[in-house]
């Protein structure tokens, strides 16, 4: 029997456990890059939990991450670290490219989303490492042009819908490029728009019953601590320079480079 099949088999309990653990783990990420979540959690729900169809994956995963994102702008909230007028122009202009997004993504085979999402984070991951997504410096006080934010916002909103994510690894450096934000006030804005988009995306999903709902609430259940380990630790590692975009663009790597690596073994 192979590792695939017994994880679609174990008993209700231990599937329970799994998704509180993945939720744990992708609620860390999420509270400590603001970006990442669903992109873990999918294939966390596909091979560890035990949901064997990608769009009830994603449909489940969308709407756990946005809970999660929900729950974890708080403390970045308590600690000022939003931009309340960037993130509500982004996500409502976002809201728009979801719907839209997933509304295509659903047409399209699971299995081929997947992989077309892993080159997308691969593209991502290589212009963060190049320096492209530079936060902007303390000193730049120039106005916030909110066009740029909602054309950027619609961009960002329709990839997340399309490809069934919360598109926090889009948001945040949406953010640093057309709201001038430095990356700490970007992870903690960019977390209500992630929430916006994958509540957009799930409820699109669930319109056609691609949504498991016993799954959705463990797997939030588990995140609840782990979404505040992750706002702590970004809190801390904001002072040291370079740090929190060398590790977001690792783990988009990682997270890439495992579907890529499933998708081969069929």
């Amino acid at each position: 029997m192979s590792i695939l099949h017994a994880f679609l088999t174990v008993p209700a309990a231990t599937q329970a456990l799994a998704a509180a653990i993945c939720g744990a783990f992708v609620s860390f990420a999420l509270g400590l890059v603001g970006g990442g979540g669903s992109i873990l959690a999918v294939p966390l729900m596909l091979y560890v939990v035990g949901l064997h169809n990608p769009h009830i994956a994603i449909g489940t995963a969308a709407l756990a991450v946005a809970i999660n994102a929900y729950l974890n702008l708080i403390p970045h909230a308590r600690s000022g670290s939003v931009r309340w007028g960037a993130a509500f122009a982004f996500a409502a202009s976002g809201v728009v490219g979801a719907t839209l997004g997933s509304s295509v993504g659903k047409q399209i085979d699971g299995q081929r989303l997947i992989v077309y999402f892993a080159m997308l984070m691969l593209f991502v991951a290589a212009l963060m490492l190049r320096g492209q997504f530079r936060p902007a410096c303390a000193a730049d006080t120039s106005p916030m042009r909110y066009g740029r934010v909602c054309c950027t916002g619609i961009g960002a909103g329709g990839l997340s819908g399309f490809f069934g994510i919360g598109g926090g690894f889009l948001v945040v450096p949406g953010l640093m490029l057309s709201a001038r934000l430095p990356i700490i006030e970007a992870i903690g804005t960019s977390l209500f728009a992630v929430g916006s988009f994958g509540l957009t995306t799930a409820a699109n999903y669930a319109m056609s019953g691609q949504v498991d709902w016993a799954i959705a609430c463990e797997f939030v259940a588990g995140g609840a601590i782990g979404g505040w380990l992750g706002a702590r630790s970004a809190a801390r590692l904001a002072q040291l320079r370079g740090v929190l975009n060398s590790l977001f663009a690792a783990m988009i790597v990682a997270a890439a480079a495992y579907i890529l690596y499933r998708s081969r073994q069929g």
